[in-house]
């Protein structure tokens, strides 16, 4: 039996319209006018009257990480409690009243962020946190996950003191006195990984269901997500269990192409002798890229910069030495597997291009789509060399929002006026997909779409490079069939045609007929994956 969706403004991609569409078994299988659509259908088959609403593809967020997600549910939203560090831990103490911990658990939170901080200019430290528990181990991460604070009970549970040496990658943050001081840098947060808790597998499948219903709220139906990294005692054997899990139970309602995140070249041979390529699986979970982390963040001072930070003595943080990084990225490449490297800082990125071009230098090979993921502080002679590379962006318009207010301030403008250029790398022909990086940020496509449209914070501050701004249409297929290109899935799905999967999504309004500054108050109606309903806020 088929299902016919008519009276609609359907968008179908690549700047096309049709009102109307039909779906049997989880694929489009007619496209085109109401009267084409109904005049196909026999009794039997299902009608359902869209009454002038935008229809579009289901989005694609292309750089996040789902379980991450799931752990956030789970703890402490921080983001909602940042607007000083003594409201931070006030909701904290209650937080801790309303959930007590069993023993040898964790209060966990994240999302934090001293920028907002309205009482102070400084990140909180060990003593700040003593101050919500003595006996409870604690630690916050900050919204970008390249800094975490924890109490004095975590530190004396992770055995880190005055004679603890900075990991390689990471900076143990410590007071005058040379006492760790709570906040710890990049690779240091591996440090506390052996003493926490690890979930099981049921475990993990709670947060997953738990992350795929919420960004089904956001008309989501396929993610890029890194998985592997959230839990470092938890092998990728098993999360690749559960999701397989998931799946034979039909309880994924969202497609999955894992970026496979690996630090260690043993680890990542043993992943791929074991089957596991770029492309392996099915429709609803496959292995995608490897995934690799260059540098840090903007907001924690951590990418690094070729230059120093404004009035700072410090360049950021290299987590990858250079030569270690080509070897990793020249194996990879040598054995069939796509690359996303995570580079912020220009610094980073010089080290990743190095890599890449050594790679390819090495053995060309077309249609790789290796890429970036982030690509924020940037050169011009480097978004010409990413061009020349044939390289992927998987970019995040929506940290539009909080960098426009930081960038200037941070950057020296020798760079600041050449970065988030993804407009720029758009016209000289690069592959720009878009995506939230949740939970550094949620994974609101409508609010990312307005960021990448305006170039403006949604409270409307800037715009930051308005030369920069996509169109409603660029920003709408950054979120779909260039989401769709970065998995080698565009024959597949991100757009409404026949054949394709009928992932789709049913929006209060038509993006190409609102104010640019009011496209984040256009919600989403219903979410259908395969032709299956996911999500349906149409009555509340």
């Amino acid at each position: 039996m088929s299902t016919a969706y008519y009276n609609g403004i359907v968008y179908t991609g690549n700047g096309s319209f049709e009102e109307a569409f039909l779906v049997r078994d989880g694929v489009f299988e007619k496209v085109g006018s109401t009267d084409e659509i109904l005049s196909s259908v026999t009794l039997p088959d299902e009608r359902v009257d869209l009454a002038g609403v935008f229809v579009c593809a289901g989005f694609n967020d292309s750089h996040m990480h789902l379980l991450n997600f799931g752990q956030f549910l789970h703890g402490a939203r921080l983001a909602e409690h940042t607007g000083s560090l003594q409201e931070m831990l006030n909701y904290l103490r209650a937080f801790l009243c309303e959930n007590p911990l069993r023993p040898g658990q964790w209060l966990k939170g994240r999302g934090w962020n001293q920028d907002y901080f309205a009482d102070t200019d400084r990140m909180p430290d060990r003593y700040d946190l003593d101050s919500v528990s003595t006996e409870v181990p604690v630690r916050l991460t900050r919204a970008c996950g390249h800094c975490c604070v924890v109490n004095s009970v975590a530190l004396e549970l992770a055995g880190i003191d005055r004679n603890t040496a900075d990991p390689d990658g990471g900076t143990i943050g410590r007071d005058m006195d040379g006492e760790p001081d709570g906040r710890l840098y990049e690779n240091a947060i591996e440090l506390l990984n052996p003493f926490m808790p690890q979930p099981d597998k049921e475990a993990l499948k709670e947060m997953l269901m738990l992350a795929m219903a919420e960004v089904n709220r956001y008309g989501i139906t396929s993610v890029q997500t890194d998985d592997y990294s959230t839990f470092r005692g938890v092998s990728w054997h098993l999360i690749n269990e559960a999701y397989r899990e998931l799946e034979a139970e039909g309880k994924m309602t969202v497609r999955v192409n894992e970026q496979c995140n690996f630090t260690e070249l043993a680890e990542l041979r043993k992943f791929i002798e074991a089957g596991n390529m770029t492309g392996a699986g099915s429709d609803f979970f496959r292995i995608g890229p490897l995934k690799l982390l260059g540098d840090g963040s903007l907001g924690s001072r951590t990418a690094h910069l070729s230059m120093p930070y404004l009035n700072e003595n410090n360049y950021g943080i290299s987590l990858s030495d250079p030569e270690y990084l080509k070897e990793i990225v020249t194996y990879a490449h040598l054995n069939g597997m796509q690359i996303a490297v995570h580079a912020i800082g220009d610094k980073c990125l010089d080290e990743v291009l190095d890599a890449y071009e050594a790679a390819l230098n090495g053995s060309p090979r077309p249609d790789h789509r290796h890429g970036i993921v982030h690509c924020q502080i940037s050169r011009a002679d480097q978004l010409e060399r990413m061009a020349r590379l044939g390289l992927h962006i998987y970019a995040q318009s929506i940290f539009l929002d909080y960098d426009n207010h930081i960038v200037e301030k941070l950057v020296p403008p020798e760079l600041s006026q050449t970065s988030y250029s993804w407009k720029t790398l758009l016209d000289k022909g690069v592959c720009v997909s878009n995506g939230s990086d949740c939970p550094v940020e949620l994974p609101n496509v409508m609010a990312g779409i307005q960021c990448a449209v305006t170039r403006q914070s949604l409270d409307g501050y800037g715009p930051y490079l308005a030369r920069e701004a996509f169109t409603v249409h660029e920003a709408l297929e950054s979120f779909a069939t260039a989401g769709a290109r970065a998995s080698f899935e565009e024959n597949k799905k991100g757009c409404i045609r026949e054949g394709m999967l009928a992932d789709f999504v049913i929006l209060s309004g038509d993006p190409f007929r609102t104010e640019p500054t009011d496209l984040h108050n256009i919600k989403v109606l219903s979410t259908y994956l395969g032709g299956k309903k996911v999500f349906d806020n149409r009555f509340s």
